[in-house]
Parts: structure tokens; sequence; C-alpha cells
């Protein structure tokens, strides 16, 4: 069977949805490949790499009208035009946007795998594409933070004076969260980290961070592993016991995101104002309306003397990895839709993965906008 593997058309995307590395595993299993010309050129990788492991070159019309076609973002509508009835789609759909793209797939009688909604489950470990990608921006994050705070991370002793270590607070404990802890105690910063979840405190201190401990009189675990939205009074709540965190920070990586809603503020303009002039906020949520209100997405904008970072694509900054790590997942998921033996495409419903990331199928949309 072949798979189209297109060039990625957002602005400032690096990645590709398959690597030459990727694509000798899926030789193997007896696909046959067809790659837009340049395709991996922003990850590193030259169209000789991927035809020395079998791969054909092509244009778009030719790469979306295969019968299975992987990229990192949802198509544009132009893209989605050139697909097939009957071909599978395996991307990033961002499920949640208030537009028609999913339906007009559907429509065209194109199914399609949502990569964000695969469970995080044991049995879906190597196909969790958000958790691959947010490892990477974790680490990235905390790079950045490093960039733009003009002092050393860790405690320096010379003979012309000394340095304090940085102090680094972790506001959401995911899987970005976590990487950011790892990441910054290795650059000797000290780190403190909270979270809504109460399961996760344990993985906090085996990283060596302190936790921020708050009473808030409401669970906050929601399902799939994921944080619930709190109530006003809670969120309330929350945002005055973080401020004295927040204000004695140095750097303060945030992290926070409910599926579907806007991103919690946990950041005020009363927290900013109380931050040594100089201090750095990584706003990972920007994207979703950020965990601070004056955030840019993909900016970085000072506010009462604190460096807002607006990032939303860290992958991106480590795009060959990144790109790696995507295709691997894709290839573990290709194995639940395609019979290689006979290179017919299965769509067993009844498995539990492929019922939750398939979001269009025969004609019909599966799974609507929360």
């Amino acid at each position: 069977m072949l798979i189209g593997l297109p060039k990625e058309s957002r602005l400032n995307e690096a990645r590709v949805g398959l690597t030459p590395e990727t694509i000798k595993k899926l030789r193997k299993k007896s696909f046959q490949i067809c790659v837009e010309r340049s395709c991996g050129m922003g990850a590193g990788f030259l169209d000789e790499d991927y035809t020395k492991e079998g791969a054909q070159l092509g244009d778009a019309r030719e790469v979306f009208a295969a019968p299975i076609v992987v990229k990192i973002h949802r198509p544009t509508r132009e893209e989605a035009g050139l697909m097939q009835k009957g071909s599978l789609l395996i991307c990033f759909t961002e499920p949640f946007l208030e537009d028609d793209l999913l339906e007009i797939l559907a429509h065209a009688g194109v199914d399609v795998v949502s990569m964000e909604l695969v469970p995080r489950t044991s049995r879906a470990q190597t196909m969790d594409a958000l958790s691959s990608q947010a490892n990477i921006a974790g680490y990235r994050a905390v790079l950045e933070a490093a960039s733009h705070y003009k002092r050393f991370f860790p405690l320096m002793m010379t003979s012309a004076g000394s340095a304090k270590s940085v102090r680094v607070l972790v506001l959401g404990v995911g899987v970005a969260g976590l990487q950011a802890i790892a990441t910054a105690r290795r650059l000797g910063a000290l780190v403190e980290a909270y979270d809504v979840r109460a399961e996760v405190k344990e993985q906090i201190r085996s990283l060596g961070a302190k936790v921020v401990e708050i009473e808030l009189g409401e669970e906050g675990s929601g399902t799939g592993g994921y944080a619930k939205q709190l109530s006003e009074a809670s969120q309330k709540r929350q945002q005055e016991l973080l401020q004295k965190k927040i204000q004695i920070a140095d750097v303060v990586i945030s992290t926070a995101n409910i599926p579907g809603k806007k991103a919690p503020v946990l950041i005020t303009e009363k927290a900013l104002e109380g931050m040594r002039s100089g201090s750095v906020v990584i706003d990972m949520a920007a994207a979703n309306g950020g965990n601070c209100p004056f955030s840019e997405p993909d900016r970085v904008v000072v506010k009462h003397g604190v460096t807002l970072v607006g990032y939303t694509n860290y992958p991106s900054q480590l795009a060959s990895d990144a790109s790696a790590f995507y295709g691997n997942n894709v290839v573990a998921l290709l194995d639940l839709f395609v019979q290689n033996q006979e290179g017919k495409m299965c769509v067993d419903l009844q498995d539990d993965i492929v019922a939750s990331v398939l979001v269009a199928y025969q004609g019909k949309l599966r799974q609507r906008k929360g």
C-alpha cells in the first residue's frame, strides 16, 4: 500500500511526518512511500536520504492522492481537496478548532486519524505522539528560558565572585512539565512544581524537585490522565495561593492545558508585578489563551519587567528528533489499520485505540468537537 508524505505547509514548521529511518521500517512492512520533494529539508533530511531507503519522489498532487497520507498538521482546504475517497489521513487534527475542515474531509469520504486522541494507556504508549512531542517541548522550553534569563542557572563559585542557583517554578506537571523539571535540574536549578492532580506529587519528588502544596478543596484529576477544569472559586483561590510562589521564582515554566478548553489563568498581573525585573515566564499554553493573560502566541514581550515567551511550537526547534519520534508513533499506529500480509486496510472499531483516534470514517464524523 502507498503512503504519501507531504511537505508541511504551516508557517515555521520544520518537522516532517516520516523520516528516512521510519520509511526504512515501513518498507520492511511492504509499504510503498511517495515523498513530496524537499519535504524533509527543515529537519535536515535530503531527498536522496529518502530515495536511498526506497521512497519515490513526487509533487503535492501525487502525494495527497495516496491511499494513506501522513502529516504533522491538519491539511489546508486546498490540500484536503486533493485527497481521494476512501483514503486515510493521519495527523494532528486539532479537533476542537471551530471550523468545518473535519466535516469537509468526512463528506469527501476521507477517513481521519487524530494523533492527539491516542489514549494514554500502556498498550498505546508507542503511538502517543502528544507525549513524544511534549517531552521534546519540555526540554526545549528550559533551554529557551536559559537563553532569555540573564544569569547563570547553576550555582557558580569563582575567584571573581559567586552566583546563586536559579529558582525555577514549573506549573502543570504532565509530560512537558516533567521533562522541564528534569532538564532544569540537570542545569543546576532549584526547582519547585505544582499540579492540581495529587497523583503526580511522587513524580515531582522523584526528579529532585519540591512539591508546591495548595489545598483547593476540589479534586483536580480529569479523565485520561489529564487535569479537569476547576470551579471559578477554586481557580481564584489557586491564583491567590500561587502568587507568592510565582513572585519569588526567577523562571516560571507554565504548561497547564485542559483538552478542548481555554488554558487556565495561573499567572495574574498582580503576580507579574511582584516578580523581580529580568525574570522569565515561559508560557507553553500561549496557543490556547495562555496561563498568563499577557502572553502573546509566538512572540516575546516584556510586562512589568518580566520577559514573557509565548512560543507555540517547541518541537519544531528540534525538528530532526521530533520528526523521528513522531514517525515512530505513526509506524506503531499503522499496524492497527493495515494488514501487511495482504496490504489491505482493516478498521476494527472494537479496538479501543482505533475507536479513540478515528474521528471520521466512511463519510461520517464519529466524534464531535467538545
